[in-house]
C-alpha cells in the first residue's frame, strides 16, 4: 500500500539503541505493526526509529496469530515528555480503523491526568486526515470518549473514580500512570478483556515513588527481567539514565529520553529541572528506578546483612506491642542492647485476636527486668490513672508512641538507618522475615511510617519490633513496676 506520509524519522535512535531493557516475550513469530503503521500513515501520523520499534514488539504476535504479550502484558517505564502518548494513541487509532467494533478503555490514576489525554488525543481526532474516520467525539465529564464510523471506540476515565469497573468485552487496556496502579484497581479492570478474543493490556509510567502503590508495576518490571528476553509472557521496555547520572548532564538526558534533543527540547528540560525536586526529576524525567524495583523499604540484602541467628539482649529490654485496626491479629516484639552495644530487634509472639496480649506481656513482665512497654495508644491496650498510662487492666506502666505520628515516623527513622548502618541485628526470624518483605512506606509528620504491601500484608511484627527498638533506645520512658529479684534476659 502506498503510504502519504514518511513512516520514520531518519538519523533517530532505534529502539534497541535507545532503550535500557527491550525484553520481548516468548514465542513471536509475526507482527501486526506493518499494518498499523500504514494506516497510521493514511492519517499522517508519522513515528522516529524508536517508536517504529516499539510498536512492532507491542504488536508481535504468536503462531497462533495472539498477541504474544496477550498474557503478561507490555510495561514500559518511559520518562515523561517523550512521545509515549503520542505512540500509544497513534497506535490505538489505527487498531480501531483496522478492527470495527473495537473497544479500548484508556485509564490513569488521577482525573487530570485523564482529562489531558482525552485533549490530546481530541486533537488527534480532529486532525484532516483522521476526522473523517470520526463518528462523534464525547467531552462529558466522567463520559470523554471518541466514537468511530465503524463503531469503535476509545474511553478515557480515572481510576481514582472507579473508572473502568463493569466493562465487557474490552479489546485493549491502557494503564497510564502504571506507577500508581493498586492491585485492587487492576482486579477491577482486567476481567473486562476476557471476552476479547485478543485482549492486549498497555502498562506505562514513571518510575514509582517509595510512597507510591507502585507493586503491580515494579512486579512487571522485575519478573520480566529475572525471566530474560524470549522466555517470558511480558514485553518490558525501559528507558533510563544511569543509576548514578547527574539530572544535570545532557548526555544523560539523552540516554533517557530518545525524543531529546530533536523532539523535548533543552529548554523543556530545564523547565522539568526547576519544577521538580531533584528525586523527582530522576525519576520522572530520567527514568531513574530505585535500588530495589519491589519497593521495599529494607531490600533483602540489607535484611540479610543485619542477621545474626546468635543474637541476644542483655539490658534495656523493651516489649512493644501493634494491634492493626482491624484487630484481627496482633504482635508482641523485643528489644534491647546487645554486650557488643550493638541493638537487638526480635520477633516474640504473634496470635489472631487481640486479648491473649495483656497476659502475654504481663507474663514476660514478671518474669524481666524491663526498661519499658511501648504501645501505640490506638490499640486500644492503655488505660489512664492519675494522669499515667498503664496496661489496660494491669499496674504495669507503659511508654505511649503518639497518636499524633511523630514519634512513630522517629522510630521508623532510626529502625531503617539501624539496620542500613549495621547497628541493629536480628536473628533471622521467619516470621519477622516476611513482615518485613511486604512493608512499605507512607508520608508521615514530615517523615514516613510502616505501610502495607497491599490488603493482605501483615507488617504487624515490623511495627512491633519498630516500637520496641525505639523504646529501647530511648531514655525518656515509662520504667515498668520492677519486681524484687527480677531477670535481666528474656525467658522465651
Amino acid at each position: 500500500m502506498a503510504t502519504t506520509a514518511p513512516q520514520t524519522k531518519t538519523g533517530t535512535p532505534k529502539l534497541s539503541e535507545a532503550a535500557r531493557h527491550v525484553i520481548l516475550p516468548k514465542g513471536i513469530v509475526s507482527t501486526g505493526w506493518p499494518a498499523v503503521r500504514d494506516k497510521c500513515a493514511e492519517m499522517g501520523l508519522a513515528f522516529d526509529n524508536w517508536q517504529d520499534g516499539f510498536g512492532r514488539a507491542i504488536l508481535a504476535k504468536r503462531a497462533d496469530g495472539k498477541y504474544a504479550a496477550t498474557v503478561g502484558g507490555v510495561a514500559a517505564s518511559v520518562p515523561r515528555q517523550t512521545g509515549k502518548t503520542y505512540t500509544l494513541g497513534a497506535i490505538c487509532f489505527a487498531l480501531c480503523l483496522l478492527f470495527p467494533g473495537l473497544t479500548v478503555l484508556w485509564t490513569a490514576h488521577r482525573l487530570k491526568t485523564a482529562k489531558e489525554t482525552f485533549k490530546s488525543m481530541q486533537s488527534m481526532a480532529n486532525r484532516r486526515r483522521i476526522a473523517p474516520y470520526v463518528e462523534q467525539i464525547f467531552t462529558g465529564s466522567g463520559e470523554e470518549q471518541i466514537l468511530f464510523r465503524n463503531g469503535s471506540r476509545i474511553m478515557f476515565g480515572a481510576r481514582e473514580t472507579g473508572f473502568g469497573r463493569g466493562f465487557a468485552k474490552v479489546d485493549i487496556e491502557v494503564f497510564d500512570e502504571a506507577q500508581i496502579l493498586t492491585e485492587r484497581a487492576l482486579d477491577d479492570m482486567l476481567p473486562a478483556m476476557n471476552a476479547s478474543p485478543n485482549a492486549l493490556a498497555l502498562f506505562t509510567g514513571t518510575p514509582p515513588r517509595p510512597i507510591d502503590p507502585g507493586e503491580v508495576f515494579g512486579r512487571m518490571r522485575s519478573e520480566a527481567i529475572a525471566a530474560g528476553s524470549g522466555n517470558g509472557e511480558t514485553l518490558y521496555v525501559e528507558f533510563s539514565a544511569d543509576r548514578d547520572a547527574s539530572p544535570d548532564d545532557p548526555e544523560q538526558q539523552a540516554i533517557a529520553n530518545p525524543s531529546y534533543p530533536h523532539r523535548t527540547s533543552a529548554d523543556a528540560m530545564a523547565r522539568m529541572r526547576k519544577s521538580l525536586s531533584e528525586d523527582s526529576y530522576l525519576r520522572e524525567a530520567m527514568g531513574i528506578w530505585d535500588a530495589d524495583s519491589n519497593h521495599r523499604v529494607i531490600s533483602e540484602e540489607d535484611w540479610d546483612k543485619a542477621a545474626d541467628p546468635a543474637s541476644m539482649p542483655v539490658d534495656r529490654l523493651t516489649l512493644a506491642a501493634d494491634v492493626p485496626p482491624d484487630r484481627s491479629v496482633a504482635a508482641v516484639a523485643l528489644a534491647g542492647l546487645r554486650p557488643d552495644g550493638r541493638w537487638h530487634v526480635e520477633y516474640d509472639e504473634q496470635r489472631k485476636g487481640v486479648d491473649w496480649v495483656v497476659p502475654w506481656i504481663v507474663e514476660r513482665a514478671s518474669k524481666n527486668k524491663l526498661h519499658s512497654i511501648v504501645v501505640d495508644e490506638m490499640t486500644g491496650l492503655v488505660e489512664k490513672r492519675r494522669d499515667r498510662n498503664y496496661l489496660l487492666g494491669t499496674d504495669l506502666l507503659v511508654t505511649l508512641a503518639g497518636a499524633e505520628g511523630r514519634d512513630m515516623a522517629i522510630a521508623c527513622a532510626k529502625f531503617y538507618d539501624g539496620v542500613l548502618d549495621g547497628s541493629v541485628k536480628h536473628p533471622d526470624q521467619p516470621q519477622a522475615n516476611v513482615s518485613v518483605s511486604v512493608a512499605r512506606k507512607r508520608p508521615l509528620q514530615g517523615g514516613w511510617a510502616w505501610n502495607r504491601k497491599d490488603a493482605a500484608s501483615d507488617i504487624s511484627i515490623t511495627v512491633a519490633e519498630t516500637l520496641a527498638l525505639w523504646g529501647a533506645q530511648n531514655d525518656n520512658v515509662q520504667r515498668p513496676t520492677r519486681r524484687s529479684g527480677s531477670r535481666t534476659a528474656v525467658v522465651l
